[in-house]
């Protein structure tokens, strides 16, 4: 049963033009109807079946608007960066102790970073990490002695970006409450990441085939690739 909420948010937005997010950002606020905060949310369809090799994308863009969450992170360190970690703001810190919590199944964190010289014995716990996609990795920047920088690039907002098989790629832009240049300004971060990845990767063509723009519980638009002013 439609609810008489959904029932008044317009209809057919796929049949509509793309447009730049810049005229999209207030029409989607219009829609952000319920009582919480909702996100701002963007879906893309990458061209990532190329002739010689599939497109693969895993990496981590700092959001100059933030992403309006708390996140906990922790950290796994040699006893004489523990201080570093603290003081840069990570919420657990701990060594091999750490590690056994961990392995027994006491993850209370949503992001875990590891010093280089630990890893080999985080790396054991694959199993237990990887499916939550916890595990650090290098090429995220969450492999690393510079504790300082990615735990404050981890709290200070921090968006992965990441492809499924399809070829999908799903990523918040920020709340609704975020003012509309808070949101161009995430947008345009993430543009500029992708358009790495493209060269990166030597991408034949467009990497990014479409792009649709939505709230938590609106609808969704066509929107215009490209940064936005």
């Amino acid at each position: 049963m439609i609810s008489k909420r959904l029932k008044k948010l317009p209809e057919m937005t796929n049949n509509l033009a793309p447009e730049e997010i810049g005229k999209l950002i207030p029409t989607i606020k219009k829609n952000c109807t319920t009582k919480f905060d909702e996100s701002i949310d963007l879906s893309f369809q990458i061209n990532n079946r190329q002739k010689k090799s599939e497109i693969n994308i895993r990496t981590v863009v700092n959001l100059p608007g933030g992403t309006g969450k708390k996140v906990k992170v922790a950290v796994v360190c040699e006893d004489n960066k523990a201080a570093d970690a603290k003081s840069a703001g990570a919420d657990l810190v701990g060594g091999d102790d750490f590690i056994e919590k961990i392995k027994s199944g006491e993850i209370n964190f949503e992001k875990l970073i590891c010093t280089p010289g630990m890893m080999v014995k985080l790396s054991k716990l694959g199993k237990v990490l990887g499916p939550k996609g916890l595990m650090p990795n290098p090429k995220l920047g969450t492999v690393t002695d510079n504790l300082k920088t990615a735990v404050a690039d981890a709290k200070s907002g921090q968006a992965e970006i990441r492809n499924d098989k399809d070829g999908n790629i799903g990523v918040s832009i920020g709340k609704k409450s975020f003012s509309d240049d808070k949101l161009i300004k995430n947008f345009n971060a993430i543009i500029e990441t992708l358009e790495k990845e493209k060269s990166n990767n030597t991408v034949k063509g467009d990497l990014i085939k479409s792009a649709f723009i939505t709230s938590t519980m609106g609808v969704s638009y066509k929107l215009k690739i490209g940064k936005s002013i």
